[in-house]
């Protein structure tokens, strides 16, 4: 029973069979990648110069965990189509690296390129620059213009440099969807949805044409925090008072005015940038800093941070321990069964924590989650191995990421110790189902279904016919049960009474520091400090253990692949001139997933969903 039942299945074999034709191409462009092979082998990767400066430049947005199958998106990669992503541990270890590094003599922050990333994400790359900075090393930041999102790392540089035609943009926060419902009654559809929780508003886009009251207030509340920690965290960082950078981005119009219209000069003007330089004048800067590039005179001399960080890892990456703290990220999706990276699925993270459990080298567990929720027969599944680990002695922590919500807050609620982050989304404790029937759309276009079963309930459950009342009042029930089920649970782990829960329930979403005042998390803070936590627990000496981060395995042909892949890109060679990723096909193809992508991931065996609608904008 999932959603979107006959019409999912059918758009999701479209789907299957035109990316199974893009895996097809994708191997047989493989033959002409393994040709040239040993060419790349034979070449020697870049190194990085007696002295530099390190360009740090994140491309797409900040996740925990790539998405998608790490064969097809090595591949994909070395194609040059891959979707771009900047892992957040790749930029934190780059800059540990490059701060203990003489060679590097200043870092520069190249936001040209750079998506979105949660506060969360953000403070912790923050934080490596920073200490960075602490080592003496000056932090440079330039772009064409600064997002909301890349100049809240911008703020983290020494200097904030801004080309001169460019400009500062803070919107703010902001959470808004499309509706539905008036579109779905056109089309004659019964979208039939099941909930408990007078804020569970994942449903409303199917039964609203607005945001509800409740939906309104709450995520109100946690924008206003949002917000609030954005720009005291840039206040602090510039040396500002926060009512200047609310400001700027509240007053824009009036800046722009005072400005003459030169929307680089209102960012000077009201000290979000210390300077406007074009991109001649900022690498003239930075080559009188570090000189100039031996093969181009016009350019500083530079160590680009993949390059620079497949090397440090190669000669000097973590030493192993006898005794480890895993990591184990639960990003994305909620789904049942086995999900490649990017999603969690009930069976493919059960397994990763199954491999704790029985790894001598683990001594504890450090569950990262980065999840708004999904599938609650995968959470449970999750869940369940989780209590193992517990019962086998081995101490687990959640560390919650973004958001951790609804799901994702199922998947943490069973752990020895909750961290979040100030900012971390999270709550969003209750359920919902929703089962679509097309009957009347069908029928509008001369369509009917008949026949006959053995019981009333043979027919059921199909989207070609109405749901009776009492299939309705059997769907209700599981609904019923699986928020009492997921309130006694969390009276149960976090030793609150169910009744208090409930109040703190009702599908409301909270920030990680209305959660700590309600009982729901154990502390305030980040990945490491979680890792400590659970170290402690497992009675480890600080320096005496080693953090071991456990994955999906890949086969042995998958790993000699990568490898192969990860050493034609270190030889400096790509193949995007063979793979035109703005074919018509390629787009089409991209825009149909995406735009599916909620009609066909849903798979819960009963339909029934742990899911929280917090996409902050």
């Amino acid at each position: 029973m999932s959603v979107v039942h006959t019409f999912g299945r059918l758009i999701s074999g479209i789907w299957r069979g035109m990316n199974g034709v893009r895996k097809f191409l994708h191997l047989v462009l493989l033959v002409f990648i393994f040709s040239i092979i040993l060419s790349a082998l034979s070449g020697t990767g870049p190194s990085t110069p007696d002295e530099a400066a390190l360009v740090i430049n994140p491309v797409g947005n900040l996740v925990e965990q790539l998405d998608g199958d790490p064969f097809e998106r090595a591949v994909s990669e070395a194609m040059g189509n891959a979707v771009p992503q900047t892992l957040v541990q790749d930029l934190i270890d780059t800059l540990k690296y490059a701060r203990d590094d003489d060679r590097i003599k200043a870092v520069v922050l190249d936001l040209r390129s750079f998506g979105r990333g949660s506060i969360d994400k953000l403070a912790r790359v923050g934080a490596a620059i920073d200490e960075v900075k602490a080592a003496g090393k000056p932090v440079f930041s330039y772009a064409d213009g600064y997002s909301q999102h890349s100049y809240y790392l911008a703020s983290h540089a020494d200097e904030v440099l801004l080309h001169p035609e460019g400009m500062v943009f803070l919107q703010g926060y902001g959470r808004y969807s499309n509706y539905f419902k008036d579109a779905i009654d056109k089309l004659l559809i019964d979208w039939n949805v099941f909930k408990v929780g007078t804020h569970k508003s994942y449903v409303e886009p199917y039964t609203r044409m607005d945001m509800s009251p409740e939906d309104r207030e709450a995520s109100g509340q946690v924008l206003d925090e949002l917000w609030s920690t954005y720009v005291a965290d840039v206040a602090a960082q510039r040396g500002m008072d926060s009512d200047m950078v609310r400001s700027f981005s509240e007053d824009l119009l009036d800046n722009i005015n005072a400005s003459s219209g030169d929307l680089a000069q209102s960012a000077v003007d009201n000290k979000l940038v210390d300077g406007l330089l074009n991109r001649v004048e900022f690498n003239e800067k930075l080559i009188a800093l570090v000189g100039a590039d031996k093969d181009d005179e016009g350019m500083f001399s530079a160590a680009f941070d993949s390059d620079y960080l497949d090397e440090m890892r190669m000669f000097k990456g973590p030493k192993k321990h006898e005794k480890n703290v895993a990591v184990i990220v639960a990003s994305g999706e909620i789904l049942d069964g086995v999900q490649p990276p990017g999603a969690i699925g009930g069976d493919s993270t059960a397994a990763i924590l199954r491999k704790a459990r029985f790894d001598k080298s683990v001594q504890a567990v450090v569950l990262r989650v980065d999840s708004g929720g999904g599938s609650a027969f995968a959470s449970e599944v999750i869940r369940e191995e989780i209590l193992a680990l517990k019962k086998a002695g081995k101490p687990v922590v959640a560390s919650m990421g973004g958001v951790a919500a609804s799901g994702g807050y199922w998947i943490s609620m069973g752990t020895d110790k909750i961290y979040a982050s100030s900012s971390t989304i999270t709550g969003s404790i209750g359920i919902l189902g929703m089962f679509p029937t097309f009957q009347r759309s069908l029928a509008a276009l001369g369509i009917a279904t008949d026949g006959l079963g053995t019981t009333q309930w043979a027919g059921e459950l199909r989207a070609d016919r109405a749901m009776s009342d009492n299939a309705k009042k059997v769907f209700q029930a599981l609904i019923n049960k699986g928020y009492d089920d997921f309130i006694s649970r969390v009276s149960e782990h976090r030793g609150i009474e169910k009744a208090d829960v409930d109040k703190v329930a009702q599908g409301k979403i909270w920030t990680g520091t209305d959660a700590l005042e309600h009982g729901l998390i154990d502390e305030i803070g980040g990945l490491d400090e979680a890792v400590a936590g659970a170290a402690a627990l497992a009675k480890l000496e600080e320096g005496s253990y080693g953090r071991k981060l456990l994955e999906k395995d890949l086969t042995p042909g998958q790993r000699l692949a990568m490898q192969l892949m990860g050493d034609v890109r270190w030889a400096g060679l790509g193949f995007s001139a063979v793979s035109s990723e703005q074919q018509v096909v390629s787009k089409l193809t991209q825009w149909l997933g995406a735009e599916l992508l909620p009609v066909t991931q849903f798979n819960d065996p009963k339909g029934l969903y742990l899911k929280c609608f917090c996409e902050i904008q």
